[in-house]
């Protein structure tokens, strides 16, 4: 990463920490840790975890802190979604859900990313011990994530509960994350200029806004604007340093 974005990125991390934590860490607490400990004890999601490490792209953002962070929170969400049912059942689901969202990028930067991400998957899952139907509900949920899309059907509400689990876990990252870490690697990836971030911001402003309104689930309708408002809360800050970075590098 080049210093000015570095930089940057420092200052907002710094800027983020400074931030309440989100309220679905506090009212969803014991299914995150049901998820945390999931994730790094079950045998079968440390050996996903270390064959899904060549596709990610962690110089794009899209790498292993953000799949980690959309799959033991899509998991949560299942659970969230589901509390008071059938308990084997329901941990089932948030287990693909915790797959699907370490999945859900490896196409991250081709053309119809969830399309692609879902035949990866199924390459990746193809001698996995689990059902041809667990296959089906993890590759719908990835080929189902993306924003600004045309939704996906399916009769399958298991199906269901899994993709939008996915959806609203990966769209919480456009909150703090967002502009703590996603920016500047992206920035840096497609070796942007402090000018051209500057001209970009006001659009990629107006796009997370609208991401607050398309949480899908219960637990995402209830605790996703949070994280769109905090990320939000930190924009004017940072697009006034990078107004004062611009000047420093004009020398005026």
């Amino acid at each position: 990463m080049n210093e000015t974005l570095r930089r940057m990125k420092n200052e907002a991390k710094v800027l983020a920490a400074k931030l309440d934590q989100p309220a679905f860490y506090k009212e969803c607490a014991a299914e995150i840790s049901h998820c945390n400990r999931n994730f790094f004890d079950n045998p079968v999601m440390l050996r996903l975890q270390e064959d899904v490490i060549p596709f990610l792209y962690d110089d794009a953002s899209h790498g292993v802190y953000h799949a980690k962070k959309v799959a033991i929170e899509a998991g949560a969400i299942v659970l969230c979604e589901t509390r008071g049912e059938d308990v084997e059942r329901n941990r089932h689901l948030s287990y693909l859900a915790q797959m699907s969202g370490l999945l859900h990028d490896t196409c991250r930067l081709e053309d119809d990313h969830a399309a692609k991400g879902a035949e990866v998957a199924l390459m990746i899952l193809n001698d996995y011990p689990i059902t041809d139907r667990d296959k089906e509900i993890i590759t719908f949920a990835i080929s189902d994530h993306e924003a600004f899309r045309e939704r996906r059907s399916t009769d399958d509400p298991e199906a269901e509960i899994v993709a939008n689990a996915l959806y609203d876990a990966d769209k919480f990252r456009w909150g703090p994350d967002n502009f703590s870490t996603t920016l500047w690697e992206m920035c840096d990836y497609n070796e942007l200029s402090v000018k051209e971030i500057l001209e970009l911001f006001p659009v990629g402003l107006e796009k997370i806004k609208e991401i607050s309104t398309t949480f899908r689930t219960r637990t995402g309708q209830a605790f996703g604007p949070e994280f769109i408002e905090q990320g939000l809360s930190l924009a004017p800050a940072i697009y006034r340093r990078l107004k004062e970075i611009e000047q420093e590098l004009l020398g005026t």
